[in-house]
């Protein structure tokens, strides 16, 4: 028999109350001395509560039964201890009395124990044991489901969480799903900051579960007032009864690891895992799974798999279109001295290997699993028949779907090659009378960009915040001539302002594997195109230029 719903569950500590007891009530109330004071009293007969459920130490409940009813409130005792009730107090068992069920409490239950899995098609070539350990089994899809609820737990042990308390994130996604999942569970409101280069799906999947979303540019430092982690904080500091699980910095983030990850690999392969491979976005993960398999065998390697451009390996921190691994500042969660090696992948590598391993193995992989994958392949190519590798798969691809399994998002942006003539035999036919990318900078002078057309006598030129080779993210407009002469024939001054103040928005782009007529398709609309080869610029093409391919072909 289910116990009836009340509007307020009076629990007396240091007991606790079931699952199925707080989740059929409104409010949860816990009592720490054991009885119940004035001011409680009138605050419950204030709120004209249709029943007040009362469980805990028998003996104490059903004194505080008797005095909620002396005070007018109609009550019910939950117990499974024989006990005599207060006149007009009913009594419900705690325990369900029917044949046990298999059935959890909650979906927070189960998080974890996620399954292995060979990998014997794609490591067809490998002489060793390639296992993935697949974390899109856990219920909000992802590995970040683990530090999720253990940074939830200690914020609610600590009092930095309570009734009506607001979760703010910045995250790439995964973290949000499963902090909205677990708030979903606890009753807490959440705001995300996101960078905008996340997937649509992604987005939406936040807002399903109630969260607010705000988006935030990528291009931009992360001490940039704009950027996503920024953002957070300034949302945190002005929403009354914010918290941030900051997950960079929360110690419980690879803690969760080392408690679960870590020791469910160990088992699962009968502590015969010789490597472990997983890619790094706060390194919560290879920190926590790292410390505790170095734990059981110091011998175990631990290799990070990086997108190139991140700083793990050695970039800058430059943006990269791998979702969800990657940084450009040092995370406190990442503990370097776990790991023994570190792997660039690139974005093209990521995709092709994602999209490899979904099609060969039926596991519906994102791009952060290719990097992963990726650089296990690697790795397994040096190894012998007795070692055995272990690669995290942190969410499916079920994400990714507008983009890295779109093909023509991928040959946009130059993932795809078709057959024939391309973009990149019609770029290639422009010789070296240029340099490849002729661009200027947001913040140099009209005056320079004016320079720079005239000195390689082209019509347009992009404006990007970095220098070659670039990332799509860091063009931010362009130039033209045609548009530099209509500021400046009635307006001289513009001329010694920066581009950033007059520039327009960025060209159109083409991936180098198109074909000629989707990029004339292109140039029906754009006196220019800007062409990318796996998501970075290399060149610019023109309608006189594609007319010159033409002309000779």
């Amino acid at each position: 028999m289910l116990p009836p719903r009340v509007d307020v569950l009076l629990v007396v500590e240091p007991d606790t109350a079931p699952h199925i007891l707080t989740a059929r009530a409104s409010r949860v109330v816990r009592i720490p001395a054991g009885h119940t004071s004035p001011s409680l009293i009138a605050e419950l007969r204030g709120s004209i509560p249709r029943l007040v459920g009362v469980t805990g130490d028998p003996v104490r409940t059903v004194e505080i039964a008797r005095e909620l009813r002396r005070a007018g409130l109609p009550t019910v005792l939950f117990t499974d201890r024989a006990v005599v009730p207060p006149e007009g107090v009913e009594v419900f068992p705690v325990t369900d009395a029917g044949p046990l069920m298999d059935v959890h409490d909650s979906v927070l239950d189960l998080i974890g124990n996620t399954p292995l899995v060979r990998l014997d098609r794609v490591g067809r070539d490998l002489p060793c044991h390639l296992l993935a350990k697949l974390e899109y089994f856990n219920p909000g899809g992802s590995v970040k489901d683990r530090p999720a609820l253990e940074m939830i737990d200690a914020a609610e042990s600590e009092g930095l969480l309570g009734r009506g308390s607001t979760i703010v994130e910045p995250t790439s996604g995964n973290t949000g799903v499963a902090l909205a999942m677990v708030a979903a569970q606890r009753g807490y409101h959440c705001i995300f900051t996101m960078p905008d280069k996340i997937a649509e799906e992604k987005r939406q999947l936040l807002r399903a579960f109630g969260a607010k979303v705000v988006i935030c540019p990528t291009a931009v430092p992360p001490e940039h007032p704009d950027s996503y982690y920024s953002v957070a904080h300034q949302i945190t500091a002005s929403t009354p009864g914010a918290f941030q699980p900051n997950q960079y910095h929360n110690p419980q983030n690879p803690r969760s690891h080392e408690h679960s990850t870590g020791p469910e690999i160990w088992r699962q392969t009968a502590g015969r895992i010789t490597h472990f491979v997983a890619g790094v976005g706060t390194g919560g993960t290879i920190s926590g799974v790292g410390r505790y398999l170095k734990a059981q065998n110091a011998a175990v390697e631990v290799i990070a798999a990086d997108p190139q451009g991140s700083i793990y390996s050695g970039g800058g921190g430059r943006p990269y279109l791998v979702e969800g691994i990657g940084e450009d500042f040092w995370p406190t969660t990442f503990d370097p001295g776990v790991v023994d090696r570190v792997i660039a992948v690139s974005d093209q590598d990521s995709f092709r290997t994602a999209r490899r391993v979904t099609r060969e193995e039926g596991i519906l992989v994102g791009g952060s699993t290719g990097t992963a994958v990726w650089a296990a392949l690697e790795v397994g190519r040096t190894l012998g028949p007795d070692d055995v590798i272990v690669v995290l798969i942190p969410d499916s691809g079920r994400g990714y779907l507008s983009k890295l399994y779109d093909d023509g998002w991928m040959s946009d942006h130059g993932f795809l090659r078709a057959r024939g003539d391309t973009v990149e035999a019609v770029l290639a036919s422009k010789g070296d009378r240029l340099p490849p990318l002729v661009h200027v900078h947001p913040d140099e002078t009209v005056r320079v960009a004016i320079a720079l057309l005239e000195e390689f006598g082209v019509s347009q030129v992009p404006v990007v915040k970095a220098e070659p080779p670039l990332a799509l993210a860091e063009v931010v407009g362009s130039v033209t001539d045609r548009l530099l002469l209509e500021r400046g024939l009635h307006h001289p001054e513009v001329f010694d302002q920066s581009v950033e103040s007059v520039m327009a928005p960025p060209l159109a782009t083409v991936g180098q594997g198109e074909t000629v007529d989707q990029v004339a398709d292109r140039l029906q609309e754009s006196p220019a195109v800007l062409v990318l080869d796996g998501g970075h610029p290399v060149g610019i093409l023109t309608r006189s230029d594609l007319l010159a391919f033409l002309e000779r072909t």
